[in-house]
Order: structure tokens, then C-alpha cells, then sequence
């Protein structure tokens, strides 16, 4: 089945945003549909199943129309799981007071975890990489701050490699882990803007600390978000936890398929998932690869990934030296 469709008014502008970078995004919707597109004027043509032919055209005119900015590929990730899974998709919250006006849940297991941190107390966002487990805690965070719902965003993770590995870097030990809390910074500038950002930090609206920071403090009327929660023991668990004061929230996120402690050590998110279950203003979310919402390769890695975990793999560091042949 061929099917055309001419844009107009024509603007190349819009056509070129489209289009993206090297053809890039028409590529995207090619590999995930199944379809070949052409265009040429203005005018595209899609070579496919009719069915898949007729989201692909759907898709297209619904991005021509948000071409007057740079196309993200993450919108592209959206309009594909929100035309080939409409069922999958959720409403969540209202608009969230944040500097991006579009955002919104991209799939329902998102929007179910957008209402759970909104209803609960303690919310836990478990998944893989790239299913917006930690930017839309961020977000909720931003909005309740706006809202004045709280008085102050605490962001932390633990930084397992802080100790005496870290020792030959520059700086104290804020400078030193840093670089381990930059996706909460990023996440952050995304949200809000660097000079909102740089002003909360200011009047201490804003906090972003080492988990180690945490221990002996009472944290009211504050939003926490631990992120790479994998990573701390069930002694840390407990204790930013129970950090809680009145009038606070927080959401845990992580990934328990890369956890970088000790193999003897537990981790405390998976503790956790064992041991609060069912405790009251408490709520799970667990995120599969049909919640990535990066490029559409990340989803089939991770699935990839999961296939074959069960499987032993042979480090070859651990092969035996061969024998010389040579003579002595």
C-alpha cells in the first residue's frame, strides 16, 4: 500500500525539522513502523502496510505541525508508543507547573507512577535505564515546590565510589561526587531554567547532596528524591527513610539489574521491595522496556539484556595462559 500526502502551507523550515538531521528522524519512524518513506517538494510518500501507512502519515502531520522548534527525539518515542499502543497510555496529573509545557506521561505505567507519588508518601520507581523514573520525580518535585506544597527539594544518591578511590580528584568531597549528582542537575536546568535553579539553590529551595550527607538530619516539609537507589545498602535504606518529617514526600528510583556494590553485599532497594510491601502510603512501580522513552534501540538492548541474563558468560581475563611452544 502507497499512500502521499502534500503539507501545506508548505514551509521548509518545518519540512527541514521534520525531517531532522540526515534524514534521521524519517529514518526513526521507518525502523519502528516498518515503512519506507520518500518525499520530495513537500510531498511524502509511505510504502507499507496500509494500517502501519496510515499511522506513519498520522505521525508526520502531527510533527509538521510542531516543527516551528527543533524536533526531540523523545517526542518522535512518544507519538510512536502513543499511535502503535493507544492502550497503554494515561492521562496522570494535571499539567505540572515545570518549564516544559509538554510534558506529560508517555505510557501508562508512567502515569500510574505520576498518581501513586502524588497520593503517597513514599513512592518506589524500579525499572531499567531511560523510563523516566528519576525526571518525572524531579518533576513532581519542581511542581509541588511551585504549588508551595513543600518548602524545599532534597536530591541524593549514593556515590559508591566516594571513598579513597576518588582521592586522586581535585576539590573537597562535595566537588569530589559531583559528577555522580549531575543527571539530578541536568534534570533540574531542563525543569526550571538555570537561573530558577541557581536562585532556589540561593534561598536553600534546593539541595543536592551525597547520600552520606543525610545521616542524623530531620528533613519536613521537603520532597526527596534518592536516585540509583541500587546502589545503597539496607542500613542507608533505612536511614533516609526514616530521614522523613512532617509535611514531606519521597520517591526512590533505581535499577536493580545494575547494582554496583560488593557481590556479598544486599542491596536496600532490594530489600526494600521485599520488606514494604504493603506497608499503608507506600507504593511500588515497576518499569519495563515498554517505558523506555529513549531512542528506540534502548528498549530492545534492555530486552536484549534480560534474554540472555540467565546465561553464563565467560570473561576472557579469566582464560588460561597458553603453553610457549617455543624451545628453550
Amino acid at each position: 500500500m502507497i499512500l502521499t500526502h502534500a503539507f501545506t502551507p508548505l514551509n521548509n523550515s518545518r519540512l527541514s525539522r521534520l525531517c531532522g538531521p540526515l534524514q534521521a528522524n524519517l529514518k526513526t519512524l521507518e525502523s519502528h513502523l516498518g515503512v519506507s518513506i520518500t518525499h520530495q517538494n513537500g510531498r511524502f510518500k509511505v510504502s507499507g502496510p496500509k494500517e502501519r501507512a496510515h499511522q506513519t502519515l498520522l505521525i508526520l502531520q502531527s510533527l509538521y505541525e510542531q516543527a516551528s522548534k527543533p524536533i526531540e527525539p523523545s517526542l518522535i518515542v512518544w507519538m510512536l508508543h502513543q499511535q502503535t499502543h493507544p492502550e497503554s497510555l494515561s492521562e496522570g496529573p494535571q499539567a505540572l507547573l515545570t518549564k516544559r509545557s509538554d510534558l506529560r506521561p508517555r505510557s501508562r505505567n508512567q502515569g500510574h507512577y505520576m498518581d501513586r507519588i502524588q497520593a503517597n508518601d513514599i513512592c518506589f520507581g524500579i525499572g531499567p535505564a531511560g523510563t523516566g523514573k528519576t525526571y518525572l520525580a524531579v518533576a513532581m518535585a519542581v511542581d509541588a515546590l511551585e504549588r508551595q506544597s513543600v518548602q524545599r527539594i532534597v536530591l541524593t544518591r549514593p556515590a559508591v565510589e566516594a571513598g579513597e578511590k576518588l582521592g586522586f580528584l581535585p576539590g573537597d568531597l562535595g566537588q569530589k561526587v559531583d559528577p555522580y549528582l549531575r543527571p539530578l542537575y541536568d534534570a533540574l536546568y531542563d525543569l526550571m531554567g538555570f537561573e530558577r535553579v541557581q536562585k532556589a539553590f540561593e534561598r536553600q529551595a534546593l539541595e543536592v547532596a551525597p547520600l552520606a550527607f543525610m545521616r542524623g538530619r530531620t528533613l519536613n516539609h521537603s520532597f526527596v528524591i534518592l536516585d540509583e537507589a541500587q546502589n545503597t545498602t539496607p542500613e542507608q535504606m533505612k536511614m533516609l527513610l526514616t530521614r522523613l518529617g512532617l509535611g514531606s514526600k519521597a520517591v526512590i528510583t533505581g535499577d536493580v539489574s545494575q547494582i554496583d556494590l560488593p557481590k556479598d553485599q544486599m542491596s536496600g532497594l532490594v530489600q526494600a521491595q521485599s520488606v514494604l510491601q504493603g506497608v499503608d502510603g507506600i507504593a511500588f512501580t515497576t518499569f519495563t522496556s515498554a517505558d523506555v522513552v529513549r531512542h528506540p534501540l534502548v528498549a530492545r538492548i534492555v530486552d536484549a539484556y534480560d534474554a540472555k541474563a540467565h546465561l553464563p558468560l565467560r570473561d576472557p581475563r579469566s582464560a588460561p595462559a597458553r603453553k610457549s611452544t617455543r624451545s628453550t
